[in-house]
């Protein structure tokens, strides 16, 4: 009887310790690329759509090549890179505000909307 009773409850707590584990976040925040080549934590807004866009920039997450040290770098050595603004020239709307209506459309496209435009900062040389 004992040892069903000791079953049981390590039975309980190994469930518990999944669901802990399980609940936690596991997506790191995104960093920035200073010029020094240090990283920061960009602090960013959750939004309705799981940060999968990157508001403030314009462009999936996953791609911004401003909050992401990562792409920044893969960029860097495949040489999309504007160094004048320093970010990817693909993503480089200072350069060439154009350059915003592709990613608009991903967005549009996996939304079925037009995401707000980011701030005029990043479309100004």
């Amino acid at each position: 009887m004992k040892f069903a009773h000791w079953a049981s409850c390590i039975l309980m707590f190994a469930a518990a310790a999944v669901l802990v584990s399980a609940s936690g976040c596991a997506k790191e925040p995104p960093k920035k690329s200073g010029g020094d080549g240090k990283q920061e934590i960009v602090k960013g807004k959750e939004g309705p759509h799981e940060g999968w866009w990157c508001a403030e920039h314009g462009v999936p997450e996953e791609m911004c090549s401003l909050c992401s040290a990562d792409v920044a770098a893969k960029l860097k050595k495949e040489g999309d890179w504007c160094k004048l603004h320093d970010r990817a020239q693909s993503q480089c709307f200072k350069c060439d505000p154009s350059k915003y209506a592709k990613f608009e459309a991903m967005h549009e496209a996996k939304f079925g909307k037009k995401p707000e435009r980011p701030p005029e900062t990043e479309f100004k040389k």
